[in-house]
C-alpha cells in the first residue's frame, strides 16, 4: 500500500510540472508508475497465498494498475495544481476521474451494477462541471491563479529578478496577475487580453511546450519590425540568443513558468508576439488592448514599460 500511494503521489507531482513536455517530470511520472506497479504485484502475491487460486491473472492486475496509477496521478495532481494551470486542469481532473472508476472496477474485480454505472455518470458530469466551472472562474478572476506557487521560474533559471537602476530601487505596486499559457501550437491563451492605462499587470507565462516560447509586448509597427530583425540575426552564422533591446519581453524553458511585470503607461492597441524565427508567422500573436482611464490621456501613444522582472538568462 505504501509503495502504490507513493507511485501516486510521484505521478501527481509530475502531471501539471510539466508532464507532457519536461523530460524531469517525465522521469519522476514514469518511477511512480513502476512503484505503483510494484505494489500491485505485492498485493497480487499476497492475495494468492491467503486464496490459492482466488488470485487474477498477473497481467491484468499489472495492466489495470498501471492505468490506475496514472488516472489518481491525473485526478489528484490536477487538483492540487488547478491555480497553477487551470487549463490543463480542467481536463485532466474529469479524464482522472473516469480513468481511475474504471480502472479501479476492473482491477478489483467489483461487479458493475446499475447503480455503478449512475455513480460514475453523475459523478462524472459534476467532476467535469466543476472543472469547467474553476477553469472559467480562475480565467476571469486571474488573481487567483498562479497564487505564490513556484514552477521553476526567477533564480532557477538564472534570470535577472529586475533591481531597477543601480543608483536606487524602485517599488511597484502590481495591480493584478494575469495568466498566459504558451504551446507547440503557436498559440497564446488567452490570446486577448484588456487592461487599463495606469495598471501594472503580472504576467504569469507558463510554457506547456517542448521547446522555448517568447512573450514580448510591444506595437504593431514595433513588433513587425523587431520579427523582422529577429529573423536576420537568425539568418547570420553562429548566431546565438538575442537582445530585445530594452523592451518588455521574456523568455520562458520548456515547461517552465516565468513572470514579467508590466506598467502599462497609456492607452492605446498593443501586440503580444512570440518572435522565435518561425514562431510568429506561425501564428503565435494575440492583442492587448490598454483601455482609457480618467487619469491617462489618450492623446498619446500606448507603451508598456517593463520591470525587469524575467525569467531566463539573456538580456531583454
Amino acid at each position: 500500500m505504501l509503495l502504490k500511494y507513493s507511485g501516486i503521489s510521484f505521478i501527481s507531482g509530475a502531471v501539471n510540472h510539466g508532464f507532457f513536455s519536461g523530460a524531469r517530470s517525465l522521469w519522476t511520472a514514469a518511477i511512480g508508475i513502476v512503484l505503483f506497479v510494484l505494489g500491485a504485484w505485492l498485493e497480487h502475491r499476497l492475495t494468492d497465498s491467503a486464496a490459492e487460486g482466488s488470485g487474477s491473472s498477473l497481467g491484468k492486475t499489472l495492466l489495470w494498475g498501471t492505468l490506475l496509477s496514472i488516472g489518481l496521478g491525473f485526478f489528484t495532481g490536477g487538483l492540487q495544481h488547478f491555480p497553477d494551470s487551470p487549463a490543463r486542469s480542467a481536463w485532466v481532473v474529469p479524464l482522472g476521474f473516469v480513468i481511475s472508476v474504471v480502472a479501479l472496477a476492473v482491477s478489483a474485480e467489483l461487479a458493475w451494477l446499475r447503480s455503478t454505472t449512475v455513480y460514475a455518470v453523475v459523478v462524472g458530469v459534476l467532476v467535469t462541471g466543476g472543472s469547467w466551472g474553476a477553469y472559467r472562474w480562475l480565467e476571469a478572476n486571474p488573481g487567483w491563479a498562479a497564487g505564490g506557487h513556484s514552477h521553476g521560474h526567477g533564480d532557477a533559471h538564472g534570470g535577472d529578478h529586475g533591481h531597477a537602476a543601480p543608483a536606487g530601487l524602485v517599488a511597484q505596486t502590481v495591480t493584478r496577475s494575469v495568466t498566459i499559457h504558451m504551446d507547440d501550437n503557436m498559440r497564446f491563451t488567452p490570446d486577448n487580453v484588456e487592461v487599463k492605462a495606469g495598471e501594472t499587470i503580472r504576467f504569469v507565462v507558463h510554457n506547456a511546450g517542448a521547446v522555448p516560447h517568447e512573450f514580448v509586448l510591444g506595437t504593431d509597427q514595433e513588433i513587425v519590425e523587431h520579427a523582422e530583425l529577429m529573423r536576420k540575426l537568425a539568418s547570420q552564422p553562429g548566431a546565438h540568443a538575442h537582445d530585445h533591446g530594452g523592451g518588455a519581453a521574456i523568455t520562458v524553458a520548456p515547461g517552465a513558468m516565468g513572470e514579467l511585470v508590466v506598467t502599462f503607461a497609456q492607452p492605446g492597441p498593443l501586440q503580444m508576439a512570440c518572435l522565435i524565427p518561425g514562431h510568429y508567422e506561425a501564428g503565435m500573436k494575440g492583442r492587448i488592448a490598454v483601455n482609457v482611464t480618467e487619469a491617462a490621456s489618450p492623446a498619446k501613444p500606448a507603451s508598456a514599460k517593463p520591470s525587469g522582472h524575467y525569467a531566463d538568462g539573456h538580456k531583454h
